[in-house]
């Protein structure tokens, strides 16, 4: 019965693993197809925190009930407190600097 338990518990790390691998590949895509600034912020801040936090999940798992799991744990925590503040300072950054949001309008392309 252990054995099965700990084959489910690789096999639900794993999945989470490469579910935060697809997170990053979404917010990658995003960064080099997205037309403006804004919306690229809006790809990177929000696919790449999910991802990250999916990776440490499934390490923290995979490392068992060690000292390592709470490091895992405390760079989760810094992840979710850090990424939108950082996002938001970029956008407002973004704003003062003039960037103009990108509409469908003529005139208004992207760069």
């Amino acid at each position: 019965m252990r054995a099965v338990t700990g084959l489910a518990l690789t096999a639900v790390a794993g999945l989470l693993i490469v579910a935060g691998c697809g997170f990053f590949l979404a917010g990658t895509i995003g960064l080099l197809r997205l037309p403006d600034f804004y919306c690229r912020l809006h790809a990177t801040t929000k696919c790449d925190p999910i991802g990250a936090v999916l990776i440490l999940t499934g390490a923290a798992l995979l490392s068992g009930p060690e000292i390592s799991t709470i490091r895992i744990l405390a760079l989760i925590a810094l992840i979710v407190i850090t990424s939108p503040t950082a996002g938001h300072a970029l956008a407002r950054a973004g704003w003062h600097a003039g960037h103009v949001p990108w509409t469908r309008e003529p005139g208004n392309e992207p760069e």
